[in-house]
């Protein structure tokens, strides 16, 4: 779980850009996810499509039940992939650090960034991997 949340680290700074999958170029939410999840050796494959009001989570929730992620209820832990809701027709997802934070590819700072507790959005799903 931890080493989710170190690789996701290592793009602190990286530019945002939707639909952004090469940190050299830049990462949206999903992109920060997956690359993250490389790092680790847990290769995703082919991404879902989507756009940034989105009603259907089915593409995600594939890719994460491939990558190992599994939902948790547990207490929250460092390394956990969060499904935010920003607006009612809008999903954001971070990884969570400790005390409450997030780091998460932030589209109107345009990078990825930690963001310190109280989150901003309510956390509607977790997931952990397995």
């Amino acid at each position: 779980m931890t080493r989710l949340a170190d690789a996701a680290c290592e793009f602190i700074g990286k530019p945002f850009r939707l639909g952004g999958r090469d940190p050299a170029t830049g990462l949206d939410c999903i992109g920060l996810i997956v690359a993250a999840l490389e790092i680790i050796g847990r290769p995703v494959g082919v991404l879902p499509s989507y756009t940034m009001r989105q009603h259907d989570l089915r593409g995600f929730l594939d890719l994460a039940k491939g990558s190992g992620l599994s939902p948790t209820d547990a207490a929250p832990a460092r390394g956990d992939v969060l499904l935010l809701r920003p607006s009612p027709s809008q999903f954001h997802l971070a990884i969570s650090l400790e005390d409450g934070a997030i780091v998460h590819a932030h589209a109107e700072l345009r990078r990825v960034v930690i963001t310190p507790p109280p989150l901003p959005w309510p956390v509607t799903r977790r997931w952990r991997l397995a």
